[in-house]
């Protein structure tokens, strides 16, 4: 008790009269230890949790530690408060950063951290429901195996007594910090644009709103009316129905196709990641770091080291890889994987496109040279292209990302990017790493062969790939596609491809004519299976065809076919698709061939009207006065580029800043970079020392897409 006073000799607060000894190490069981410890002065104490952020800066910046203080139960949203305190994306600080500015690991933190020396060096946040409250509550001194406790006027008193001109606490209102939007310089809309947004006449079984004015809204009811997806008791965690599901077998079964014959196999690795394995690559992890969901119980047992569960899979596969790994003979290795993955999202979750657990694949490759990896990630890319043109008829964009947004760790990222015409957003479709020799060093997990071109060398170290593709393929494909009615899916991905909805069944219709027309219906699907399309005859009872028409609308089902007693006299059928509305009448008379011929069409045709969109869309842009006007009308821009990476972080803020004000639900309002398309030559060549960046105006090196983006 002696040695613990004089290190609060200079505290100008009264703390009870109590200091607690017992190991800790989170917060379940330092509670537990005082629970059950003689000399804790009260049973109605609460805990007191520090923790310390740190923000993403340029290079060349020394990160300023933002500490929070809050009561333990307190949400602290690192998103909310950076955005709060206008820094970006906030971090959890690694150990080397709490050991360089406090001398202490994590479990020893406490607002008794911050004395005179470390205070004016960090942004200090605090909870402002602590200063009103009656409670006690336990601090740690200094220590994880010592507790002193405070009243939260005396936590605050000690605090301002650190303040100085130049740096105060910032107490903040945590409850209301999540939700409260960013203040904005126009004022809120009247409610009647909200009403604007309702479907006139619209009834329930409809989708209700308009897509060009209320989009969220939109895209959230297609997904609930085409019943593609239920809300899970976990927040930010989604349903996959059987209809949205099946598009997500259709990818992988084309997928898995085509990287078995690159030599790809697919295999399986556990979930769990152990702490030691996941934080040996600093450079990657970081950029995970916040996202990274934690397992630090077992029944009623805290776990010795906590374990993560994956936000991917470099970390848990690579130590077996350096085991596999012996001779040139073992290169290439090339494993796939299809699983799921967990990154605790803290921003708006949005179904399919930000989700705290989605389904992919991850390929992780090894080969002897750089060339070999080369060719790998571009084979790769090209069959994520595919999978969004030829399967979702969905254009994208292939090229590079620039250093600042490629994969953490890696030597380089190659990505397809997708557009979303409605919100004018860009979105990342796929991407394909390569990431050198970044993991096989010694230091990282030491995956090295002797080198049989020159024995001289001794060891070579591999070079590796990854790549993956989630089930944000789904709401890109409806965000792209969808319109008022609801879904609108292309053949190649629809469960069902055709349906056949009996007709012209009146009161008046004898059981022998409808059994008759159900009969031809059943027969029509039977002869369309036999030709390789997925078909289904709707004979629900008790249901209109206005009703089925509008339910297989909303459902996204590319082509239906009408039957009624007229048709049959005709030997005919009624054709009508979903993408344009058009009808036309079609001889049952080699029905297969016609229907397989009109579905190829109806793919072709969704294809070529996104892409004339996704091109028109694109605005060159070579001076910067035109950058934003061009944003603020929903396009994407091409612009003449330095790649300097303080150029990017300046077009991002710039143009957040000086952007129209943006639906509150919507991402940030700034531009980032997209991609640096691989095929330049839609733009006028690059003419070295001539072309000047559109942005900063030094040297252009690429065209460079730039825009908002999911």
């Amino acid at each position: 008790m002696d040695s613990l006073k004089k290190s609060f000799d200079a505290i100008p607060i009264a703390p009870a009269a109590h200091v607690v000894h017992a190991d800790t190490t989170s917060p379940a069981t330092w509670r537990q230890a005082l629970d059950a410890h003689p000399s804790v002065p009260t049973k109605t104490f609460e805990l007191i949790k520090t923790l310390v952020y740190k923000p993403k800066t340029a290079k060349t910046a020394t990160p300023v530690p933002v500490v929070v203080i809050a009561r333990d139960d307190t949400e602290t949203n690192s998103g909310a408060i950076g955005k709060k305190l206008g820094l970006k994306e906030l971090r959890l600080a690694p150990e080397d950063l709490l050991t360089e500015f406090f001398a202490l690991d994590k479990n020893s933190l406490s607002p008794l951290a911050l004395n005179a020396e470390t205070f004016p060096k960090v942004a200090t946040v605090v909870d402002s429901s602590i200063a009103s409250s009656s409670s006690l509550f336990a601090v740690h001194a200094l220590s994880s195996s010592s507790t002193v406790f405070f009243s939260g006027k005396d936590i605050i008193a000690y605090l301002r007594h650190l303040e100085t001109d130049a740096v105060k606490i910032q107490e903040v209102d945590f409850t209301n910090l999540d939700s409260a939007p960013a203040a904005k310089p126009a004022a809120k809309p009247a409610p009647k644009e909200k009403e604007d947004a309702k479907i006139e006449g619209a009834v329930q079984i409809a989708i209700g709103v308009k897509k060009e004015v209320d989009f969220p809204a939109w895209y959230t009811n297609v997904l609930i009316k085409a019943d593609m997806l239920d809300y899970y008791s976990v927040s930010g965690c989604y349903i996959l129905k059987p209809w949205s599901y099946s598009i997500w077998e259709e990818i992988t079964q084309w997928f898995n196709a085509e990287i078995k014959e690159l030599g790809v196999q697919n295999s399986y690795f556990p979930m769990f990641v152990s702490q030691k394995v996941l934080e040996r690559e600093k450079d990657h992890i970081e950029g995970f770091s916040p996202e990274v969901a934690w397992v630090t119980r077992a029944g009623n047992s805290d776990l010795e080291e906590p374990i993560a569960i994956r936000p991917t899979s470099e970390t848990a596969m690579y130590p077996y890889y350096a085991k596999w790994i012996k001779s040139h003979r073992d290169l290439p290795l090339k494993l796939n994987q299809w699983n799921s993955v967990v990154r605790w999202e803290f921003k708006n979750p949005q179904p399919f496109l930000r989700t705290r657990e989605f389904l992919w694949q991850e390929g992780h490759t090894a080969f002897l040279t750089k060339p070999e990896a080369d060719t790998e990630v571009r084979q790769i890319l090209d069959l994520y292209r595919r999978v969004f043109e030829d399967l979702l008829a969905v254009p994208v964009i292939p090229g590079v990302k620039s250093e600042k947004e490629k994969f953490a760790g890696g030597l380089y990222t190659t990505t397809v990017e997708g557009f979303i015409p409605t919100s004018g957003r860009g979105i990342q479709g796929a991407t394909s790493h390569c990431l050198g020799q970044n993991f096989s060093r010694p230091e990282m997990f030491n995956i090295f062969v002797e080198d049989p071109n020159d024995p001289t060398q001794g060891k070579t170290y591999v070079w590796q790939n990854s790549w993956g593709l989630s089930t944000r393929t789904i709401g890109v494909m409806v965000m792209v596609h969808g319109d008022n009615q609801g879904l609108v899916l292309p053949p190649r991905v629809a469960s069902v491809q055709v349906v056949i909805v009996p007709c012209g069944l009146t009161a008046k219709t004898t059981e022998e004519s409808r059994a008759k027309v159900n009969t031809a219906c059943e027969e029509l699907v039977k002869t369309l299976k036999k030709a390789g399309i997925r078909a289904k005859a709707d004979l629900r009872e008790g249901y209109t065809p206005g009703y089925k028409f509008n339910d297989w609308e909303q459902k996204g089902v590319p082509l239906r076919l009408e039957i009624g007693p007229n048709d049959l006299a005709k030997q005919q059928t009624l054709s009508v698709r979903r993408d344009t509305g058009a009808k036309n009448p079609v001889d049952l008379a080699n029905i297969g061939p016609t229907v397989t011929a009109l579905l190829d069409t109806i793919q072709s045709d969704m294809f070529s009207k996104a892409k004339a969109t996704y091109d028109s869309s694109i605005k060159e842009i070579t001076h910067w006065d035109d950058f934003v006007p061009a944003l603020d009308a929903k396009n994407i821009v091409a612009i003449p580029w330095c790649e300097v990476e303080e150029c990017e972080d300046d077009i991002k803020e710039r143009s957040g800043r000086a952007s129209e004000p943006q639906d509150e639900r919507a991402p940030s309002a700034g531009a980032k970079s997209l991609c640096i398309p691989f095929d330049q030559s839609r733009w006028a060549p690059i003419v070295a020392g001539q072309t000047k960046c559109a942005a900063c105006g030094k040297d252009a090196k690429r065209w460079t897409l730039y825009g908002r983006s999911y």
